[in-house]
């Protein structure tokens, strides 16, 4: 019977008594962790070069980079250099391919100089959650800055971005992470490359050195240090915080800029306080990678999330601040997932015309599901701020634009979205891994060799299937071990003959982490029994189950010496260990099977597909698999090795950035306009004691409807109106097209609410029951010719009807076919502006589902103009705020009003209102009547869920002012 494959030894494992389930125990699990899942404490490739405060020569982060060629191998120096002494067509393919050289990377071309009107600056500012380290803190001494894990593909990306090959100035802004106190933590040992007597000194005589974790050494009997009671948190000073951002300015990875995320409140002479730290992932976490996921939970009372989701806005600003604080002019902004799914909207409110990339590295949910979110219109008006949005799959990038149409409104193709007159491209980016440095670790070292041999001694003459997963509901381990049990079942040939070996490490995310009970851990070791039982016996296992992290050498020593690689995640992103279970199987050639649900599975289409949900046919092709000729084998890895190896993650950057720039110059970004800054207009209010509000009534306050007469405004909008107009310091006005008569009867009990009626025909003061004619002189013979023209088409276009206004007169069609209503409205306007308006001094327009004909002097602007000239009942007493909301194209002449005042331009905010992409005057927007309630709600100091956020910016902006 081979023996069992023992990646960790520890006698304490499962000690009766313990709490903690087997699988989660800190000495299994806190030893090296695989390529693909970078440990916050330790790295599985090696150590970072430059350590003692030396620099490497290139920047190298991550896991699949950072690996220098040894010492005794001089690269070749040309192409001819490569090709000399291959034999056969595979090993010259071999030899030229990325994988087998270190093939130098040619620089991408100049884009500032292929793009001259962007004037870009060649700076890049890359956005991610985390940084590349986690943080060991001791006041006063240099920081234990650590490698992370999770995305080393990305900071393998953002290696290339920093390195010489490419034009670029890289700069990657992200938070720290949890910091937890350095005090009392072994040191770790530096590896082979560092001298003996530098490793002499550092390691520590006591602790032995486990071979399953080098070169991190672990002792099972050594207690953790305790950490600080969590009421009291971690207290990081000014001076500590510069020290730390020193040490990451001359990272060998590139200029790394940190986010502080602290509790500002206990914030005092420039220290920092750190509680609950967890809290800035908890939104992101619990609430959108399980929706991403298509995992939904239970309903609650909402009283967490609305916590939760007060935390995430309040991150994504800081992280803006911090943004803003490195911008320069030019500068490409490239924002990570879906921690920071705010970022690009909060930046362009701030700087409308920043050049933002957005990329998602998970998948995205279709509406169906992404509808069931709380707070989707404003986690999609949020990364609709970016200039571009990129998937790892195309499914993805169509389930995205369809949630802007059938959720915000938004016109949407393949290509991308419009909103608020700008065109957002929504594109398609699978990501790669750097293969280089993968083969070159996979290959190039002695002790994999050792590892191999050893491996193939314990299962001698048996194939070998390999999983590798992190311990998520989402990674699909309990499928994958259902089908391998069907699998024993159907083809008993293979008893005896196969052997699964499947690791599992732990999760890095919070909601996964929050497992109850232990029941995925459980349902996974229940099943491993039950098929050893099933099918093993004293000579043979069939299954066998390691949840912990691997060592960089067991980990490539599996990937290399597997037969087939199975891969059955019910919903994933990218998926890198598929991509380097090819790298390393250049000789194997062993077949990868692969779930349609991963991200990678569009990208790698000669794998063997398959639905983790059908048991019976993941068996079948592990069947297939193992019984795969030579030739067919070798066939398929061909394609699969050449599409790895050239689509890189270098690639991947720079296909993006190409691809960013491009759209850049193909569509003028310069008339988007922003999202509301509700945080800023909080703060604006707050400070202000002169404030002017002005607002339509259609559209804005109230929804469009078929029936003019059925838009009664609800108790809500009356309420809220009403408590607004009852401060002192407000001075209201509704500027609609309604007539006197509908605004007396629903407005008009608001005694401190200033109404005008008909675009500005008629004025009624705050406390005054009279109406003012502001056209009484006006000669209104025209109406006569307009009502012929407008009878002509009612009778010819069934739904349509007059309204007849004491100074104009409308032609609603919205109750007639919209396409032919359309039609009709546009004939009828062009017989008005051939006939009457040439005769007339009116005007033709349109509205929504309607035509109007009124005076040319009779506008909305007018009445905008005179209130802010007369404010105060007198001139020359401005209004310290105004804010000013409509959404069609009659509310223009407002907007066009108050940019022609002397007012400043921080104290106005004019806001169109509705999914429209028109293109308009207007300085911000907001997506329907619902929001601009919410958002007078919140200068009344009742803020609805959504907007608890910009209450916590605003308060914290209020606690830093008061220090």
């Amino acid at each position: 019977m081979p023996s069992p494959l023992r990646f960790a030894e520890d006698p304490g494992i499962g000690t009766p008594g313990d709490d903690l389930h087997p699988a989660l125990h800190p000495s299994v699990t806190n030893v090296p962790v695989t390529p693909a899942i970078e440990s916050a404490e330790v790295r599985t490739y090696s150590d970072i070069p430059g350590q003692g405060g030396q620099i490497a020569a290139q920047p190298q982060w991550n896991s699949n980079s950072y690996y220098a060629p040894r010492e005794d191998e001089k690269p070749p120096s040309s192409p001819t250099e490569y090709a000399s002494g291959a034999k056969t067509p595979a090993e010259l393919l071999r030899r030229l391919s990325l994988v087998d050289s270190n093939r130098p990377v040619m620089p991408d071309m100049d884009l500032r100089a292929l793009h001259p009107n962007l004037n870009l600056s060649g700076g890049i500012i890359s956005a991610t959650f985390c940084i590349p380290h986690s943080l060991g803190f001791q006041s006063g001494r240099d920081w234990d800055v650590k490698p992370r894990r999770g995305t080393s593909a990305l900071f393998d990306a953002f290696s290339h971005l920093a390195g010489p090959d490419t034009s670029w100035n890289h700069t990657l802004v992200g938070w720290t992470g949890e910091i937890k106190p350095a005090e009392g933590l072994p040191r770790p040992v530096p590896d082979s490359r560092v001298s003996a007597n530098m490793a002499s000194t550092n390691r520590p005589a006591s602790v032995p050195l486990n071979k399953a974790s080098a070169p991190i050494p672990v002792d099972a009997s050594t207690r953790a240090p305790a950490l600080q009671p969590p009421g009291e948190g971690v207290r990081v000073t000014k001076a500590d915080r510069q020290r730390l951002e020193k040490q990451l300015i001359r990272d060998p990875g590139g200029k790394i800029v940190p986010v502080w995320l602290m509790d500002d409140s206990d914030e005092t002479g420039g220290d920092g306080v750190m509680k609950d730290q967890a809290r800035w992932r908890r939104y992101a976490e619990h609430e959108l990678y399980t929706l991403f996921h298509y995992k939904q939970h239970e309903p609650t009372d909402g009283r967490a999330e609305r916590k939760w989701w007060q935390d995430y806005y309040r991150m994504n600003q800081i992280f803006a601040d911090r943004i803003l604080e490195l911008y320069k002019l030019g500068d490409i902004v490239w924002i990570h997932d879906y921690h920071l799914l705010l970022l690009p909207s909060l930046l362009r409110q701030r700087l409308p015309n920043i050049y933002i990339g957005f990329f998602l590295h998970v998948p995205f949910p279709s509406s169906e599901f992404m509808r069931c979110l709380s707070r989707r219109k404003e986690i999609l008006t949020g990364v609709l701020g970016a200039n571009m949005i990129g998937f790892q799959s195309y499914s993805y990038s169509r389930h995205f634009s369809s949630c802007c149409t059938r959720i915000l409104g938004f016109d949407s193709s393949s290509a991308g979205v419009d909103a608020y007159g700008a065109h957002v491209a929504v594109d398609v980016f699978p990501i790669g891994i750097d293969a280089t440095a993968v083969a070159r670790t996979a290959f190039g070292d002695a002790n994999i060799e050792a590892k191999i041999a050893r491996i193939r001694e314990q299962y001698p003459g048996q194939k070998i299937i390999v999983g590798r997963d992190r311990l998520d509901t989402v990674r699909g381990v309990a499928q994958k071990l259902m089908a391998f049990e069907m699998f024993l079942e159907r083809y008993p040939q293979w008893r005896e003959k196969v052997v699964l070996i499947q690791v599992t490490s732990p999760t890095s995310v919070e909601e996964e982490k929050e497992d109850s009970g232990h029941k995925i851990s459980n349902k996974i070791s229940d099943l491993v029994a039950k098929i050893n039982g099933l099918y093993g016996g004293l000579e043979y296992t069939p299954v066998y189950h390691f949840p912990q992290y691997l060592s960089r050498d067991e980990y490539f020593a599996l990937l290399r010496i597997a037969d087939v690689g199975l891969i059955t995640s019910v919903r994933d992103g990218m998926n890198t260990t598929s991509l380097e279970y090819v790298v390393c199987q250049k000789d194997n050639h062993g077949p990868v099977i692969l779930s349609e649900f991963s991200g990678t599975a569009g990208s790698l289409s000669n794998a063997i597909h398959i639905n983790p949900w059908d048991l019976g046919g993941v068996a079948e092709c592990i069947n297939n698999a193992l019984a795969m000729p030579a030739n067919v084998k070798a066939d398929q890895h061909l394609k699969l090795y050449r599409h790895v190896t050239t689509n890189t993650v270098q690639v991947w950057a720079s296909n993006y950035l190409k691809r960013l720039v491009t759209n850049l110059s193909s569509f003028d970004q310069s008339i988007a306009t922003p999202a509301l800054d509700k945080a800023k207009l909080l703060r604006r209010y707050q400070q202000s004691k002169k404030r002017l509000f002005m607002f339509d009534y259609d559209g804005t306050l109230t929804p469009i409807v078929k029936d003019p007469q059925a838009a009664i405004p609800s108790d809500r909008v009356i309420r809220t109106i009403k408590t607004l107009a009852s401060d002192t310091r407000n001075a209201v006005w509704i500027i609609s097209g309604r007539d006197q008569a509908f605004l007396d009867e629903w407005m008009g009990h608001i005694p401190e609410l200033g109404l005008s009626a008909e675009h500005g025909s008629f004025i009624r003061q705050p406390k005054s029951d009279d109406w003012e004619n502001l056209t009484e002189k006006t000669d209104m013979s025209w109406q006569k010719d307009v009502m012929e023209i407008f009878q002509h088409y009612t009778e010819r276009t069934q739904g349509s009807f007059i309204e007849r206004k004491k100074i104009a007169l409308t032609w609603h069609f919205r109750r007639a076919d919209p396409e032919y209503g359309a039609f009709q409205a546009r004939q009828c306007k062009k017989h008005l502006e051939d006939t009457v308006a040439k005769k007339w001094e009116v005007e033709v327009m349109n509205g929504k589902s309607n035509l109007e004909v009124r005076p040319t002097f009779v506008n909305k602007g007018e009445i905008a103009k005179r209130l802010v000239n007369e404010y105060g009942h007198g001139t020359g007493d401005p209004p310290e705020f105004v804010l000013c909301a409509g959404d069609d194209f009659t509310d223009e002449d407002m907007f066009r009003a108050l940019r022609g005042t002397k007012l400043p331009i921080d104290h106005v905010f004019s806001v169109t209102v509705g999914a429209s992409s028109k293109r308009t005057l207007a300085g911000w927007h907001l997506l329907e009547p619902m929001d601009v309630i919410s958002t007078i709600a919140l200068l009344n100091g009742m803020a609805d869920a959504g907007d608890v956020g910009a209450v916590a910016v605003v308060e914290a902006q209020h606690s830093a002012d008061a220090a």
